[in-house]
């Protein structure tokens, strides 16, 4: 009985010890399988977190690329104006226009012209001779957006007031010419230099000439007066308004308007506008050119400006080495002087531009 005993211990000790190994061998495959599962747990949150990583770049950098797009094409697409609109505009803000123009074109002294420029882009401008023959000529260049039309009460005041001949440019994307885009005054300079001899060639040939812009026709005006090739007949340029140049303005533009900081969206639209259109906005400065100008300018603006803040004129005052002139208004919004001071600045402009004709 005894050793039977001690047999049936032995077998109960052997079951023990399998059920015991049975048993550490399952919680080694479980506690395997934890660590496997574990694994993929923190395998799949990597790869989660890295994909959002990247989908938010991704949403980042379209984002930037679309605003700064958005500026290149709000700033420099072309515009197409109901023509019945602005007269009826330049009417109702210039009464005393209605009767003029009534009159030009009556004498038939309201003549259009077209040009073709050297890349078989056509460009039109009015060309106003003066009622008594002089050799006494203005150029007058609009802002952007604007066309030529809208740049008839300058040209009232020339023609009208001073008895001077008048050839008023529209730009290229704006008015009658045609274009791709908006060059923002920087190309522009040498149509409007061609757009001078032409004026020269038609009022005589002989012609003392004056350049007067407004905004962007202003920036025109002062990049052409940096421009190397200088004519003998124009004596002075006139100013109004004016950017110091188009990273300033667009700059001002993206924080003033749409509250965005201009970095990185002005920096990556600049290279943008060089790659599709050949130029960038630091480049096309004002400011620049106006260092270089070597002919008598007038500058004015409106102390309330809000889209080309006054501090511009200031510095491209100071640019200006010698021969130079402001005058500045309080509470005087952008190109309206000529609005609120029609009589001040008619005599401003055609005492500046006696002075130089005449000197």
């Amino acid at each position: 009985m005894v050793r039977q005993s001690k047999k049936t211990t032995g077998k109960n000790t052997r079951a023990t010890s399998s059920a015991a190994g049975a048993r550490r061998q399952r919680a080694t495959k479980s506690v395997g399988t934890g660590k496997t599962l574990s694994g993929k747990i923190r395998t799949g949150a990597i790869r989660f977190l890295v994909c959002a990583f990247f989908s938010l770049l991704l949403s980042m950098l379209l984002f930037v690329f679309g605003v700064s797009y958005y500026v290149i094409y709000e700033g420099l697409r072309p515009t197409e104006k109901d023509m019945d609109e602005v007269y009826g505009y330049m009417y109702s803000e210039y009464p005393f226009l209605r009767p003029w123009v009534t009159n030009l074109n009556r004498h038939k002294m309201l003549r259009d012209t077209v040009i073709v420029a050297d890349d078989s882009t056509k460009l039109h401008a009015y060309i106003i001779p003066a009622e008594e023959p002089t050799p006494n000529t203005a150029v007058v260049v609009h802002g952007h957006r604007c066309c030529a039309v809208e740049m008839f009460h300058i040209a009232y005041m020339y023609h009208h007031d001073m008895g001077f001949n008048v050839l008023l440019p529209d730009l290229r994307a704006h008015g009658l010419s045609e274009g791709t885009h908006v060059q923002m005054g920087w190309l522009d300079r040498l149509d409007v230099i061609r757009w001078m001899d032409v004026a020269n060639d038609v009022f005589g040939g002989s012609t003392r000439m004056v350049v007067h812009g407004i905004s962007m026709g202003a920036a025109t005006t002062m990049m052409v007066s940096g421009e190397e090739r200088q004519p003998d007949y124009v004596k002075c340029y006139v100013e109004d308004c004016g950017y110091t140049d188009v990273w300033d303005e667009f700059s001002y533009v993206s924080r003033h308007d749409y509250h965005i900081a201009p970095f990185p969206f002005i920096n990556i639209a600049s290279r943008i506008c060089k790659w599709k259109y050949g130029w960038d906005f630091r480049e096309a400065s004002a400011l620049r050119q106006v260092r270089k100008s070597v002919k008598p300018m007038l500058f004015i603006h409106g102390l309330s400006d809000t889209y080309v803040p006054s501090e511009m004129v200031n510095r491209l005052y100071m640019a200006k080495k010698k021969d130079k002139s402001i005058w500045t208004k309080k509470g005087v919004m952008h190109a309206r002087m000529y609005h609120d001071y029609r009589k001040e600045y008619t005599h401003e402009v055609s005492q500046f531009v006696n002075m130089w004709f005449y000197k």
